[in-house]
């Protein structure tokens, strides 16, 4: 099959720190080369990938000339290239072109959704456009919308070592963006509570560095330490040694691929349960646990050496893997040509 796949032109794919979205675009290329597939990545010129790379000619999503021409780089290509699915993890308007097309196409969503772009992709695309969001939180507002399939974000597993066992003083750890709707804060406070260390991995955005001065550098010492960004070699090493990760987010994650990630390394996840996709993810009890506050949080991180690392780990394989992920992608992609070619 010859698929073509659309990423922003921000970030490139691999990201080298930081960039969700960038990470599963590039798991998804990857795994879909590996099954013997084309593709054809539209994407940030500095990417490194198995496949053929169309760099943008806009640099950005906010500009509406870079904006037009990305859409024309993407219509001219496809309408040449002989493809048999589009799939866009980019804006929607990189498709605005192809959606009366006949061609399949996916958009697929991995933040949050607007109502007004999935009834506009409708009515443009005469029904050749399939929507996938990462969870089935994210669409509870726009799944009459449109024609809807849940597929959960993916990883490459050989990058995560899984840790059958740690040490018993082992850390809690907490990674991802420093910022307050992130929660390291009840992150330091549970582990406080719990009577645990605690690593703090991430970056600190320049707007929220008096966040960071506020509420986490008072609390830096022996027992809570702060290491910085960190790549995917370090952060294997830092959720594979922890006891548990902890997730006490203030905000409605769309998915959360550090969870997956610490699944992998067999690390048992602590999240808020009001916190968005953590309920699809975190199976209470079996694989981490759900709580509501940092007391909450430091009450199953007393707990969390009864969680079966073996467990979490198989629970990523299953659910979270990049075999998973490019399995369901490709058995989307086959239906809808399927169907595409039916209605001729």
């Amino acid at each position: 099959m010859r698929v073509a796949v659309t990423a922003d032109p921000e970030i490139p794919v691999p990201p080298l720190l930081y960039g969700g979205a960038e990470r599963v675009v590039e798991t998804l290329v990857c795994g879909l080369k590996a099954r013997g597939h084309s593709v054809t990545l539209f994407a940030n010129a500095a990417s490194q990938v198995p496949c053929e790379l169309v760099p943008y000619a806009g640099a950005g999503s906010v500009s509406w000339s870079d904006t037009l021409k990305n859409m024309r780089l993407v219509a001219r290509t496809v309408e040449h290239g002989g493809f048999d699915v589009v799939h866009s993890f980019g804006r929607l308007a990189y498709l605005l072109q192809l959606l009366p097309r006949r061609i399949p196409k996916i958009m697929s969503y991995g933040r949050w959704v607007s109502a007004r772009s999935v009834i506009l992709g409708n009515i443009l695309s005469r029904g050749s456009l399939r929507f996938t969001s990462c969870s089935r939180f994210m669409i509870e507002k726009v799944k009459g919308l449109g024609a809807w399939s849940v597929i959960y974000h993916g990883i490459p597993l050989d990058r995560y070592t899984f840790c059958p066992a740690v040490a018993a003083d082992a850390p809690l750890i907490y990674l991802g963006r420093i910022e307050p709707l992130k929660g390291a804060h009840l992150a330091i406070e549970a582990a406080r509570i719990s009577g645990r260390r605690l690593i703090i991995a991430g970056n600190v955005e320049k707007e929220h560095m008096g966040y960071f001065k506020r509420a986490v550098e008072p609390h830096l010492g022996d027992r809570v330490r702060y290491v910085g960004p960190v790549d995917d070699r370090q952060k294997s090493g830092l959720l594979g040694e922890a006891l548990a990760f902890l997730m006490p987010v203030l905000w409605k994650e769309p998915f959360g691929l550090v969870m997956a990630e610490a699944l992998a390394c067999g690390t048992p996840v602590i999240a808020f349960r009001n916190g968005g996709s953590p309920p699809e993810i975190v199976e209470d009890g079996m694989n981490g646990f759900l709580c509501d506050d940092a007391r909450g949080m430091a009450e199953c991180a007393r707990k969390a050496g009864m969680i079966d690392r073996a467990g979490c780990r198989r629970s990523a394989e299953a659910r979270f893997s990049e075999g998973a992920m490019v399995g369901a992608y490709e058995k989307l992609y086959t239906e809808l040509v399927w169907r595409s070619k039916k209605s001729a």
